[in-house]
Order: structure tokens, then C-alpha cells, then sequence
């Protein structure tokens, strides 16, 4: 029996396995030693291996995602309502669309964990709600009297950070303060990196800052000296923090640099919130110009440009697991579909918040075909077909876990934690042999010098060369630099000598020329000094 990417003897095909290939080939034949030659290529027999299990659990998947698709030419999915999707999916996903009214406290912010089974709401004017929305169960409700810019999850729905007033406080799922973090003054903006364990957040004063969780300790502080920053995204790829900032441009950051590794100037006017895809590989912005802008990282360079509906301003933006694009602007949200493979022509979907209910944050649950919005009056929940990954990874994220899973997975974690230290640009590059780069030290050496000593010429500083064997002795070395010095200086000494005599002869010939000079002559050049000038 055949299958799809699969031929008669059961060999997975190229095409299948490119997806999964993470590294470049190695080749093995330029290694000088065998053994070395050896040890690779078992290596490299494991990486096949490893690929070739990875393609064939495709088999084993058991759902598919599908995109909602009209019947006819003239049928458009965008006009299709939530009503009409809520009449035709079946009972339990009837109850993934709900509506939540909280006018009081609003706007709301809104965050999944990463399982997507927890949702987190936070009132800006101090109220915070943690519920299962799977089961309509709620964890924890409380009100801070306080302003509240931003929360996000830590490690799992056990614990979460608020962004209040004037510093960032730590939480657990009953409500109860844990930790308040007196050096992240004036917060607008939480990250949290789950392979690293740092929370990060950077607010008024435009100060970076890097907090570990799980030693308690302040990695770093780094001054990005371009004002205050409310819009900050993490890279899943290589955990590159990205910064939005009001002069239009992108930094990319991380804890080893005091300056942003690229800047971007991707609008030119102020940025309102930008997004990066699951593969870390597109990113998403939007400004205070009305455009919305596709850029792809690897490159640096601008995909699509497309200007907002009604040129109004997208205040905040999300990217499924799947690649959908959520945009909320008004009362009004769209979603975009392959909008970084080809040029969008029209919305996969359109929802309308009732009149004056501002929208403040769009995200998407991960592993559903779910989208919360939090808005000035509260939280909803929306369907879009074909937004959430089908198939998930019980090593890295469990909906179902249990909570004995739950410890366990936090203690293996722990112990596999990523060092600061290997967050780069590239993180394929550690574990690489480093190639050499003498040329190019030399040349930069060369730049610096002639930089900063104009005119004069760089030479090349030679190695001292290693000697026979007695030869090398610290006495010898000594005696030789002794005489070099001597050398030198009686080198210059005949070299000013040179230049004197050079003068004198040169003023004696001037002096024959014009002849000597009569007495009037000097009486008068003397006399000048006293003229007015």
C-alpha cells in the first residue's frame, strides 16, 4: 500500500524530509583524521535518522486544518458572520463563542498560556481574571485599584505578571502576591522567554530589562536611548526581543549586546504594535501612517505594503500558528490569510464589535481555531476556521497535562534551561567550528589606525618566530629588544641629522640668491612691529 510522500518499500521521500532539516549538510571527506572523519559520520547517520522519524510521525496525525471556502465566485467568506459559523459547527464549538461584559474596568488586555486551555484578562483600571475558559471554570478574580498596563504567563498558568503602575508584580493562581520587582520602574510592556526563564519588560524610562525567575537575579539593564517603548515581541525563533518604537523603527535585542543588534526603520511615523510569526521568520508591523507592512527577517528587506481600510490606524495585531493575520482597528477586526506568500486582495474575515467598543488587543489561542479580543467593554471570543495548529506536541505543549505533568514538566525545564549567553542572531551558529578571519582583523586593525593617525603609514606587526631550543630564553629576548631600541634610536638620531643639514644647505642657497641684505633693510623689518596693523 502507498502513500503520499511515501514509496512501496517505505522510504520516506526528499521532499518530505526537507521541511524537517534543520542544519547544513557536513562533509566529511576534507577532515584530515580518520577518526574525526569517523565520529561525523555516525553523526551524521543520526541527524538522517532523527529526520526520517520526525517525517514519518506525519502518518500518525490524526486532524487536519482546513480553511472556511465559498461555493460560488460571487460568494465572499468575509461576509460570512459569527452567527451563521455558531448555526453550522457542531455543540462543544458553539461554546467557544462567547461574549464577556466588563464595562467598568475596561479597556481589557487579554493573554493565552501556551497550551491554550487558560486565558488571563486585566482591566486597565486594575482588574485581573484567570479562568479555564475550556470549562468555564474560574481560578482566580481580583481588583488592584491600581493601573494595570500589561500582564503575560510565566512558565505555566501557576504563575503571571502584572504590569502596574509603577513597578511589575508577580502573582499566583490564587491571587496571592509573590514577588514585587522594584527595579522595573514604570512598565508598558512583559515578555517572558520559557527556554531562558527571563521575564523582560521595558516602560517610560526606554530601559531594557532582563530578570531571571528562576535564581531571582538581574541579568541586565540596557538603555535603548530612544524614549519611552510600549510595544515589545519576542522572536520564538532565536528569542531576539523586538522593540517598536515612536521614531518609526525596529530594534532587535538581546542580553549580550548594549546595542541593538539591526535597526529597522519600517514606518515614518510612530509604530502601534507589530507581530512575529511562529517560524520567527516575518514579522508584521503597523504605524500611526495607516499602513500595514510585511517584512521578512532574514533579509531585512519589506515583502507587501498594504494601507489600512478607511486609512485608519491598526492598533494591535496577532499571527495564529497557521499564519493567519488578526488586525483590530476601531470596532472592527480582519483576518488575513497567506498574507506573507502572496498580495492580499480581500479579508478571510471580518468581525464588527457592537458601535463605540474600541478594540484594545487581538490574540489566538494556540491549538484552536479561536480568537479572543479584549475591548473597552470586556472579552470575546470568536471563531475563525483554520487558524490553530491541529496537532499538538505533548514535550511542548500538553492541553490535556495532568498535575502531576505539569511538575514534572517544570522540574525537566528547569534542568534543560538555555543560558543567556547563546541568545543570538543566529542560533545555528553555536556548535560551529570558527572559520578564520585574519584577513579581515588585519584590514579592520589597518582602518583603526589610519583613523586615528592620519597620514602616517600602518605596517603589518610581525610574530616573533619560535627559535631552536635555547634560543628562546627570557635573557636572550631581552638583550635583542635592548639592541633593537639602540638601533632605532641611532636611526633616528642620522635620520634628524639628515633633516637639518637638508635645511641649513637649502637656506645658505637662498641666502646666495637674493643676495645680502642692506642695512635699510633690516632697520626696517625691525621697526615693523611697531606699525599698526
Amino acid at each position: 500500500m502507498t502513500e503520499e510522500g511515501q514509496d512501496f518499500e517505505g522510504k520516506v521521500t526528499r521532499i518530505k524530509t526537507s521541511k524537517y532539516q534543520r542544519t547544513a549538510k557536513i562533509n566529511t571527506t576534507k577532515m584530515p583524521l580518520r577518526k574525526e572523519q569517523r565520529k561525523m559520520e555516525h553523526k551524521k547517520k543520526l541527524i538522517a535518522n532523527a529526520i526520517e522519524a520526525a517525517a514519518r510521525s506525519e502518518l500518525l496525525l490524526p486532524e487536519s486544518t482546513g480553511y472556511m471556502e465559498s461555493e460560488g465566485p460571487l460568494d465572499k467568506t468575509f461576509k460570512v458572520s459569527q452567527k451563521e459559523i455558531k448555526e453550522a459547527v457542531d455543540l462543544q464549538s458553539r461554546d467557544k463563542i462567547f461574549d464577556l461584559r466588563l464595562p467598568e474596568f475596561g479597556p481589557y488586555s487579554a493573554e493565552y498560556t501556551k497550551d491554550g486551555q487558560f486565558v488571563l484578562l486585566a482591566g486597565e483600571k486594575g482588574h485581573i481574571s484567570l479562568f479555564d475558559w475550556h470549562k468555564n471554570v474560574l481560578k482566580t478574580e481580583f481588583h488592584l485599584k491600581e493601573t494595570v498596563r500589561d500582564v503575560c504567563f510565566l512558565h505555566n498558568e501557576t504563575m503571571f505578571a502584572v504590569a502596574q503602575k509603577k513597578q511589575v508584580f508577580v502573582y499566583d493562581y490564587k491571587g496571592t502576591e509573590i514577588h514585587s520587582l522594584k527595579t522595573h520602574a514604570d512598565p508598558y510592556a512583559l515578555q517572558f522567554l520559557p527556554y531562558h526563564f527571563l521575564l523582560c519588560s521595558i516602560g517610560k524610562q526606554g530601559i531594557l530589562r532582563y530578570q531571571d525567575i528562576s535564581t531571582g537575579a538581574l541579568l541586565q539593564g540596557l538603555h535603548t536611548k530612544l524614549g519611552p517603548c510600549s510595544i515589545m515581541k519576542q522572536n520564538p525563533y532565536n528569542a531576539i526581543l523586538h522593540l517598536g518604537h515612536q521614531n518609526g523603527t525596529v530594534s532587535l535585542w538581546s542580553p549580550n549586546s548594549s546595542q541593538p543588534h539591526v535597526k529597522m526603520l519600517c514606518h515614518k511615523a510612530a509604530l502601534t504594535d507589530l507581530a512575529i510569526d511562529r517560524s520567527g521568520h516575518i514579522m508584521v508591523t503597523t504605524g500611526l501612517d495607516a499602513k500595514v507592512k510585511v517584512f521578512d527577517i532574514r533579509t531585512y528587506k519589506k515583502l507587501f505594503s498594504y494601507d489600512t481600510p478607511s486609512q485608519r490606524t491598526v492598533q494591535t495585531l496577532d499571527i495564529s500558528h497557521k499564519g493567519a493575520l488578526g488586525l483590530g482597528f476601531g470596532s472592527h477586526v480582519q483576518v488575513w490569510k497567506d498574507f506573507s506568500a502572496r498580495r492580499i486582495k480581500e479579508p478571510y474575515l471580518i468581525h464588527r464589535l457592537p458601535f463605540q467598543n474600541k478594540i484594545n488587543r487581538v490574540r489566538f489561542c494556540p491549538f484552536e481555531d479561536v480568537m479572543g479580543i479584549g475591548h473597552a467593554n470586556g472579552f470575546s471570543s470568536v471563531i475563525v476556521p483554520g487558524a490553530g495548529e491541529a496537532n499538538f506536541d505533548t514535550f511542548e505543549a500538553n492541553p490535556y497535562q495532568t498535575t502531576k505533568q505539569r511538575r514534572e514538566t517544570t522540574v525537566v525545564r528547569l534542568l534543560e534551561k538555555i543560558p543567556s549567553d547563546m541568545i543570538t542572531l543566529d542560533p545555528m551558529a553555536i556548535g560551529t567550528v570558527a572559520r578564520d578571519n585574519s584577513e579581515k582583523v588585519l584590514e579592520n586593525q589597518r582602518l583603526i589606525y589610519e583613523s586615528q593617525n592620519p597620514g602616517a603609514k600602518w605596517s603589518k606587526v610581525k610574530k616573533e618566530k619560535k627559535k631552536m631550543r635555547g634560543k628562546n630564553k627570557i635573557g636572550k629576548k631581552v638583550t635583542q629588544k635592548e639592541r633593537k631600541y639602540v638601533e632605532n634610536k641611532q636611526k633616528n638620531a642620522q635620520a634628524e641629522e639628515e633633516k637639518a643639514s637638508k635645511q641649513a644647505k637649502g637656506k645658505q642657497a637662498k641666502e646666495v640668491s637674493e643676495g645680502p641684505a642692506t642695512q635699510e633693510e633690516v632697520v626696517q623689518s625691525a621697526l615693523e612691529r611697531f606699525n599698526k596693523k
